[in-house]
Formats: C-alpha cells, structure tokens, sequence
C-alpha cells in the first residue's frame, strides 16, 4: 500500500511535485550552508574591523574632548585681546562711514539734479512733438474746412504744401500773431 501523500489524488492532487519540492529543499540547505560559511568568513571579519575602528574613533573624541577644554583657556585670553581690536577698528569705522555718508549725500544730490534736468529734457521734447502733431492736424483742418466752404473736392497735396508754407512763415511760441489776409 502506498502512502496517501504520495498517491494521485494526495499531494499531486495539489499541484506539488514531491521531487522537485526535495531538490529545492536541497538547494536551500546549500546556500544556507554556503552563506553562513561567506558571513563567518567575510562579513563578521569586516564588521569586528568596523566596531574597532568605532571605538578608536571614540578614544580620538575624547581626546578632542581635553584638548578643547585647554584651547577653551587660550580662547578666552585671545577674546579679551580681539575685543581690544575690535574697538578700535569700531572707532575707524564710525568715522569712515560719517564720511561715505556725506559723499553719499552729494551724490544723490548731483543724481537728483541730473534726473530733474532729463526729466525737463523730455518735456520739451514732448512739448516739440505735441506741438508739430497739432500742426498736422490744423492743416487736415484746414483743407476739410476749405472743402466745405468751396463745396468742391480740393488738391490735397497742393494745399498741403500751401499750408506748411504759411505755417514755416508764422511766428513760432512768443504768442504774437500776424494778421494777413
């Protein structure tokens, strides 16, 4: 009689191959075998090495630890004589920037003054401009009014250049007017 396990409807029943279950079985022993002997050999060598180096470096900490404790000492003699220095170098500074103070006055002075001449540059240039743009206008003006008043299309061109004629001979910005007919 056979083992229920080991019969169609048992263990095969379940999808599992009872030889290839013991091959993987023993592969698995293997490399547990294999790893455990690569740790003892290689891995626990390493870190006996990593813990030393720890403890070494702890030894180094505490010595830090003292020798900071005596340059702690010198510090505070070195602080006393920086302090010293430092007020009179405080002393230098106050007077030097009293005087970077008034050239940064004068500057800004000088800026202001150059803003507000720039600034009174443009307006003319504007006022020029705004004054030949109502110049044009006038003078479409002009020739629209002209038009109306003879009821009969005008030479554009040839009124213009009448116009511009009149305008060039026209006293310009004292306010005075000439009466011709």
């Amino acid at each position: 009689m056979v083992p229920v396990f080991l019969e169609a409807e048992g263990i095969g029943a379940l999808g599992i191959n009872l030889p290839a279950l013991v091959a993987q079985l023993i592969n698995f022993g293997i490399l547990l075998i294999l790893f455990s002997w690569v740790f003892k050999r290689f891995l626990f060598p390493m870190l006996d090495e990593r813990k030393k180096r720890i403890e070494e470096g702890l030894q180094a900490s505490e010595e830090a630890k003292e020798r900071l404790a005596q340059t702690e000492t010198e510090v505070a003699a070195e602080m006393s004589r920086a302090r010293q220095e430092a007020q009179g170098v405080i002393t230098q500074a106050q007077q030097a920037s009293a005087r970077i103070q008034e050239e940064g006055r004068e500057s800004a002075r000088a800026d202001s003054e150059q803003m507000i001449e720039r600034a009174r540059q443009e307006i003319q240039l504007e006022r020029d401009a705004a004054i030949s743009e109502l110049r044009k206008e006038f003078a479409d003006l002009t020739i629209t009014a002209a038009e109306r008043v003879i009821r009969r299309s005008l030479d554009r061109k040839a009124h213009g250049e009448i116009i511009e004629e009149v305008l060039a001979e026209a006293p310009r910005g004292d306010g005075q007017g000439s009466s011709q007919n």
